[in-house]
């Protein structure tokens, strides 16, 4: 974020303004030289001319309202000057609205910065604008749609969201507002068209519908997204398809867009302005040609006076690839949709005319084989459906008349398995993905599959913002601050600062793996090792409570929008993830024959049902208004189609009796073993740099009380509890005693304890403990190995080194399935070598040595972006020879890489490098990202004692960084 951009956000907060990133023009305490525009009793006179759009009127009269749900008293909106008292805004269209181009004839406003410029706006207060009116806030646009976003962004301004219907944000109440002495300048947007495609909307937007408008995705509903469209800023739109035919179901809904301004497009499966229910059989060109060249010249001539990004191209039946099509046959369909557009438009308004051809699946084989897209055409690129841009212009592209775009997902049905429950999805990563698209110069659509909308309302906002305005976004630290400012409008200042971190944690935890994905055997996380799977859990459990902490401060209005947006995902995505990592935990205990088996048993029930609470919560808000918006089944899912039903994963419960061994069991960290019975295990060596703690479970396993003992062989390590009693099925089944060793008196260097747990009657139980007390050079910084392992976010780095073309490797802020993630920046720069391009340093201090070390190095599932510049990064320890590694698989345009299933799935895409022989002592790992787009988000060293789980060691200690 550039410094200006820095001070506007500040002054918007310091005014209290409600609008997010752009400067402010209102204030709500009395200004020198400002104008109270509103209070408790007044509001304005909006004038808009009678000859500007129709769409222009209707927003003034949407700010006319948002007045009096903001003062109690609504602004009325008239078509002249004349006659006015009180304050006045006078807002309209340059070339539209005679008032506007009198004040500009009159050197009352400059617009020469704005006219002719795309859905730009300026606004200023201006003294003696007409007869009559000492003072007026004058909005003026240089277009239609400029216009409106200068009258939705005073709506902001004075505190209604633009989710204050789609997710019941309560208006900012205000007893006074004042317009700022001030000019002010807004636009054009980053991204020339932006919008929304509703689209695999069964059952929950359908089911919806229909219960509030008659099962039709009518005017009325349209009339409520395009607003929502505006508000956002935003201007293009592809209408629901599977259930829905646009301009048929309701003749209105054309003229609907065009009035209001937006931009109407269709999906990438349908050409020509035409809906995939009105396709003609058979959908064939080379069979049927004649009646598909009907069917496009239709959707043209029903579409030819409404603003129409045209959808070029064609695609097989029913959202799949065409057995018949070929590049020839593809480029035959385009030379016909472009002949019918200069038909009607004429040569040379054609080529003005936006059309767009989506490069999505299999229509990227037709791209790869060579074929010649006319100039004037948009090639829209897409990601993989799950956030991962498979393509973006490479240099002999950037050039275009028409440009590129983006199509993303937010949502998606299809391999590896549908998502479109709830939130999942990464702000980060998002912000990662899209500056990319934007540095590389896709800027002229950027379009996201957003499924029923109702549940995306975080994503949304934050893609929107950064399609309109992406100077805000320039840094990889940009999305936090944005994050908070988003909480702050939507839910107060008080609580901004907590919302954004549970929001940014719930990305973290998300990204791991889809809800739908849950439902694998053997389980992902780890019931083993590093106690992985209780921790996730508790990762889960404690972001609800901060979550629901911060929901328990609000008033009774805006806790039903915090709720929709940011208790709800936490504590339904929490159930979920309770359901199946205590099913996971249930079937390992049973093997242990703890009785807690039983007690999970339960709690996984418990929760499956607390499921269905919640989502009975949800569609109770509000008298139903959001009845079925939460529908969609999430459990249960083994292939990539949703399930039949719901259903919850298995569990099983132990029989009472305990075993020969006795009442008693014993098992630790990172073995499965339960003694006695089996053989006792030794407990994972402890040192000083132990980043977890070392713990000893203690349980039942069967019906009955025991009482125990805890005896350490050493005075220097005490146990707490030293001692208990276990009981089933009341009482306390499990007790967890964690170790604790005074080092400043144990042995220095190598020494084995040991530890008795002793029941009051039966076998008692020695378990060894190894311990390494050893130091680091009081001047070291960096991580510290325990264990055989190093795990290293990407924050923690030592020292960085620019490159010789001034590029920086940075921080990604909360990006990734851990902390954080490493990316090469500016993204415009060149291929880079280790020899010039900038290095990241991780210093690490080991105790012991390994002849062949290992790294992991995590990094998301992206994709060459350029296919003649694969993603590339370097590695090297010390002073060795770096390892260069390229680690996504090419693949054919349309086609994934090899690897893509697994890291898709696993939210992380993983690779080693073999780093040779390490001695005791302190290292440098030097990480150097080669090629833009190229991000790492964790790195962790093997030294021989890495565990196999899903995230990776825990984080290792760190020395020498100030808190």
């Amino acid at each position: 974020m550039g410094l200006l951009s820095v001070l506007c956000v500040v002054l918007v907060h310091a005014l209290g303004v409600f609008a997010i990133g752009q400067p402010a023009s209102l204030a709500f305490s009395e200004t020198v030289g400002g104008l109270k525009l509103a209070g408790t009793g007044s509001a304005p006179t909006i004038v808009i001319d009678a000859s500007d759009w129709k769409g222009v009127t209707r927003t003034g009269n949407d700010l006319a309202n948002d007045f009096g749900l903001v003062t109690g008293t609504k602004a009325k909106v008239v078509t002249s000057t004349s006659g006015l008292s009180g304050p006045v805004i006078i807002a309209g269209t340059i070339g539209k609205s005679a008032v506007i181009d009198s004040l500009v004839s009159a050197g009352k406003i400059d617009v020469s910065s704005i006219k002719g410029q795309w859905e730009s706006f300026t606004s200023k207060l201006v003294k003696n604008p007409a007869d009559g009116i000492s003072s007026a806030l004058v909005l003026a646009g240089s277009d239609k749609r400029g216009t409106i976003y200068a009258l939705y962004d005073i709506s902001e301004q004075i505190g209604v969201s633009p989710w204050y219907w789609w997710a019941d944000v309560p208006p900012k109440k205000k007893t006074a507002i004042y317009a700022l002495p001030t000019t002010k300048k807004q636009g054009p947007p980053s991204i020339k068209y932006r919008g929304l495609f509703i689209n695999d909307e069964q059952p929950a937007l359908t089911n919806w519908v229909k219960s509030n408008y008659n099962g039709v995705y009518n005017s009325a509903f349209h009339a409520k997204v395009f607003e929502l469209l505006l508000r956002l800023r935003a201007n293009y739109f592809w209408p629901a398809m599977w259930a829905s035919k646009f301009y048929t179901d309701d003749t209105k809904n054309g003229p609907l867009a065009d009035e209001m301004g937006i931009v109407m497009g269709t999906s990438h499966t349908e050409p020509m302005a035409r809906a995939d229910k009105e396709k003609v059989k058979p959908w064939d060109w080379k069979s049927n040609e004649s009646n598909l060249k009907k069917y496009m010249q239709d959707g043209l001539t029903r579409a030819k006076n409404w603003e129409t990004l045209w959808t070029l191209g064609m695609r097989g039946d029913g959202d799949a690839a065409s057995p018949t099509l070929d590049s020839k046959s593809i480029v035959d369909v385009i030379t016909y949709q472009q002949s019918i557009l200069k038909a009607q438009f004429g040569t040379v308004e054609a080529a003005k005319v936006p059309q767009m051809w989506c490069v999505y699946k299999e229509v990227g084989g037709y791209y790869q084989s060579g074929i010649s897209i006319p100039d004037d055409v948009t090639i829209l690129w897409s990601d993989d459906n799950s956030g991962n841009i498979q393509r973006l212009p490479i240099p002999k592209e950037m050039q275009r008349a028409g440009n590129a775009g983006v199509y993303y997902h937010f949502d998606y049905v299809g391999d590896p398995r549908n998502y479109k429950w709830i939130n999942t999805i990464q702000l980060s990563k998002t912000w990662e993905q899209m500056h990319l698209a934007w540095q590389k110069n896709a800027t002229n659509i950027w379009i996201v599959n957003i499924g029923d909308l109702k549940p995306l309302e975080l994503p949304i906002s934050h893609f929107l913002d950064m399609a309109y305005d992406m100077s805000q976004f320039t840094t990889p630290a940009s999305t936090d601050p944005w994050l908070k400012a988003w909480a702050t409008r939507e839910f107060g200042e008080k609580v901004a600062g907590g919302t954004a971190e549970a929001m940014a944690t719930y990305g973290k935890l998300i990204v791991r793996r889809k809800y739908e994905l849950l439902n694998v055997t053997p389980f992902l996380y780890s019931t083993t090792n590093y106690d992985e799977a209780e921790n996730v859990l508790n990762e889960w459990a404690s972001l609800q409570d901060r979550a629901q902490a911060l929901y328990d401060t609000l008033d009774e209005t805006t806790q039903i929008a915090f709720f929709e947006m940011v208790l709800h995902p936490i504590m339904a995505g929490k159930i979920v993830q309770q359901v199946y990592i205590n099913a996971a935990r249930n079937k390992a205990y049973g093997t242990q024959k703890r009785m807690s088996a039983n007690k999970l048993a339960d709690d996984v029930k418990a929760a499956y049902a607390q499921d269905a609470v919640v989502q009975k919560r949800y569609h109770g808000l509000l008298n139903g208004k959001w009845n079925h918006m939460m529908d969609q089944l999430h459990f249960g899912y083994d292939n990539w189609q949703d399930p039949s039903s719901n259903s919850m994963p298995s569990v099983s419960t132990i029989g009472t009796t305990a075993p020969s061994t006795g009442l008693l069991g014993v098992s630790v960290q990172n073995s499965a073993a339960s003694s006695p019975g089996d053989a006792a295990p030794t407990l994972t060596a402890m040192d000083p740099w132990t980043p977890e703690n070392r713990t000893i479970d203690i349980y039942a396993r069967g019906s009955g009380s025991m009482d125990f003992t805890v005896t350490p062989s050493a005075d220097y390590i005490k146990v707490s509890p030293s001692s208990g009693t276990v009981s089933y099925p009341s009482g306390t089944s499990d007790i967890r005693a964690t170790i604790i060793v005074d080092w400043s008196s144990a042995p220095k260097g190598s020494s084995n304890t040991s530890i008795s747990i002793k029941p009051k009657t039966g076998t008692e139980v020695k378990l060894s403990l190894p311990l390494n007390n050893v130091a680091v050079p009081a001047n070291f910084k960096g991580y510290v190995e325990s264990n055989g392992a190093v795990a290293m976010e990407m924050n923690g780095y030592t020292s960085r080194t620019a490159g010789t073309d001034s590029s920086s490797l940075e921080v990604i802020p909360n990006y990734g399935r851990t902390d954080s993630g490493l990316t090469l920046h500016p993204s415009t720069v060149s291929t880079q070598t280790t020899a010039s391009g900038a290095k990241a340093v991780y210093s690490f201090y080991t105790f012991s040595s390994a002849t062949s070390a290992k790294v992991t190095v995590y990094q998301p599932p992206t994709f060459n972006i350029n296919p003649d510049s694969p993603l590339k990064f370097a590695i090297a320890l010390d002073t060795g020879t770096p390892t260069t590694v390229s680690p996504c698989p090419k693949s054919t345009l349309g086609a994934m890489p090899s690897d893509w299933h697994d890291s898709v799935v696993n939210g992380a895409r993983v690779s080693t490098v073999t780093l040779g022989k390490v001695e005791p002592g302190k290292h440098e790992l030097s990480l150097w990202l080669l090629e833009p787009g190229t991000v790492v988000h964790r790195l962790v060293v093997d030294l021989g004692g890495v565990k196999s789980s899903y995230l990776g060691p825990p984080e290792s200690s760190r020395v020498g960084f100030s808190s």
